[in-house]
């Protein structure tokens, strides 16, 4: 069994701080680029968006692996790494998936 590093700590509360602020962040977005509004309240909407804190931006996210939080190569189908995924179809803990030769 693994014990989540602090990659994968840090990556969980980003991901439950997107989730929190997604639907405010996306109504001040449209209002902000909606070109047809009065500037000024476009601007208020940019402001308010600046407001929110920085872990809070979806770009923030990033996917890693569940069990290593190493950052890339993820197989976003399992959510693990190429090499922890290669080991545990070797193992057999993935039903369907086998270590390929040709």
């Amino acid at each position: 069994m693994y014990h989540p590093n602090i990659r994968i700590l840090r990556d969980l509360k980003k991901r439950k701080a997107v989730m929190n602020d997604e639907i405010a962040r996306r109504a001040y977005l449209y209002v902000a680029r909606n070109t047809t509004l009065p500037a000024q309240v476009r601007y208020q909407a940019q402001l308010q968006l600046n407001s929110f804190p920085s872990m809070t931006r979806p770009s923030t996210v990033k996917n890693r692996c569940i069990e290593t939080g190493r950052g890339r190569a993820i197989i976003g189908e399992f959510g693990l790494c190429r090499y922890r995924l290669r080991l545990k179809a070797l193992e057999g803990d993935i039903p369907g998936v086998h270590k390929a030769s040709w």
